[in-house]
């Protein structure tokens, strides 16, 4: 379990040194409790007191990192609840492919993984993982099928197979790609122990019920190997549901750690929407691995959103670098629009002003990832603001136009932004960004 400010306190050397950063090493010791410092920040303390710090603050869900740089991370959870912190690492997609297929659909569909990017604000989100199952019984074909989809993909495989055998054949041609193999059987996982080290894989086990499920992911963690995923084998859908409350309320609340690992699971309803919901439970309820059972865009560009919005941070506002940001190619006489440097708004913005066919300059000061309305009732979108961010830039002398628009909602702050930057003409646009294309073929274009 995690340990208190107060408890931390008694391990750290108490000679409120600063060296840390902090006034004291109580202050200190509650940074370290919150999980906003690490232990190594405090040069006095004792081996024993960071081999204490470190057990108690790793996380209560394994951080599992996939791929050939293994930028691809999963688990990593601190809470229950996104509002009590923030989820931390998305739930990897995967799209599968099976040895029994026809040619042309698998080709389509490692060709659909590597060539599928979805862009949200700014971000682009991809398929990560590719499952290939082996529903042919030949080891050969499950083999063959896994070094066609890492060559064609380009991305780590997740290998499903009931056969030992196949498995291992199969995991020659991951290579380096960091993936994961899935134990068929309880029994299995102790022969592909040894396989999953030797590549640095991860290995899913399961068992027939939680308990003997949990048996096998202790004995494997007495043994030292912590590079593993729950693979539960349930049902219905509230069975799902109701196994992985189960299983994260042990690991988060009750630091069971035999339980403290990411799940995996495959998705095959048999119906589209039925599997579209099934996706969507696991990413809003504790989904690790999720293995889709086809590619198909218009799902994925759902669940990839859905997926941004969970593991967005709630108590940060998402947003952009403050700066002066081209639209098209334009020149010192383009028109210029300020807006803030909440991600939405300016993504919004800017592509209402490209969809235009106008060639401006967005003007996008600090605004601390808030909205219009909120940044101006906040003092953070104002006319001295804007104004500083405009002279200390430089953009002033970079531009001949002496125009601005700004946002209708703003309108209450045109008369002093005029007077900050003499010479300027300030322009009040609409309020809603859709109105942006009528507004600039009669004020701008026009």
């Amino acid at each position: 379990m995690a340990l208190t400010g107060l408890q931390i306190q008694k391990l750290l050397p108490g000679t409120n040194c600063k060296e840390c950063g902090s006034n004291t090493c109580l202050a200190f010791a509650m940074k370290l409790a919150a999980k906003k410092a690490d232990i190594s920040g405090c040069p006095s303390a004792s081996d024993e007191a960071r081999e204490a710090l470190g057990l108690a603050n790793e996380p209560p869900v394994k951080t599992l990192a996939f791929g050939p740089d293994k930028s691809i991370l999963a688990g990593g959870d601190l809470v229950l609840y996104r509002h009590d912190k923030t989820f931390v690492n998305r739930t990897v997609m995967a799209v599968a492919v099976r040895d029994t297929d026809p040619e042309g659909e698998i080709d389509r569909t490692l060709a659909g993984v590597r060539d599928y990017v979805l862009e949200r604000v700014g971000e682009r989100l991809t398929v990560q993982m590719v499952a290939v199952e082996n529903l042919s019984g030949d080891p050969r074909a499950f083999a063959d099928l896994a070094a066609k989809a890492v060559k064609a993909a380009g991305r780590p495989l997740i290998l499903k197979s009931e056969s030992v055998t196949a498995l291992k054949l199969a995991a020659e041609a991951m290579g380096g790609m960091h993936g994961i193999i899935c134990a068929p059987a309880p029994e299995a996982a102790a022969e592909l122990l040894a396989l999953a080290k030797e590549g640095d894989h991860a290995l899913a086990v399961t068992g027939p019920d939680l308990d003997a499920l949990a048996g096998v992911a202790a004995k494997l963690r007495d043994q030292g190997f912590m590079n593993l995923l729950l693979n539960f084998r349930t049902h219905s859908a509230a069975e799902r549901f109701q196994t992985g409350t189960i299983v994260r309320r042990a690991a988060v609340r009750d630091g069971y750690k035999p339980l403290g690992f990411p799940f995996l699971r495959f998705i095959d309803a048999g119906d589209v929407m039925d599997e579209t919901v099934d996706a969507l439970t696991e990413i809003t309820r504790y989904g690790g691995v999720t293995v889709l059972p086809s590619f198909d865009p218009a799902q994925l560009a759902a669940l990839l959103t859905l997926r941004l919005n969970i593991f967005t941070d709630p108590q940060k506002p998402i947003q952009v670098e403050p700066g002066v940001y081209p639209i098209g190619e334009p020149t010192p006489a383009s028109a210029v629009f300020v807006t803030t440097n909440f991600s939405l708004t300016y993504f919004i913005v800017s592509g209402e002003i490209e969809n235009c066919g106008i060639s401006a300059w967005l003007v996008v000061p600090e605004c601390e990832g808030m909205s219009v309305l909120t940044a101006w009732a906040a003092g953070k979108f104002s006319a001295a603001s804007i104004s500083s961010f405009i002279k200390e830039s430089g953009f002033e002398g970079q531009v001949k136009t002496r125009t601005i628009v700004i946002p209708g909602y703003v309108s209450g702050i045109s008369g002093e932004l005029e007077d900050s930057l003499p010479g300027w003409r300030v322009i009040v646009g609409p309020e809603e960004a859709s109105d942006l294309e009528g507004f600039i073929k009669t004020f701008v274009a026009g």
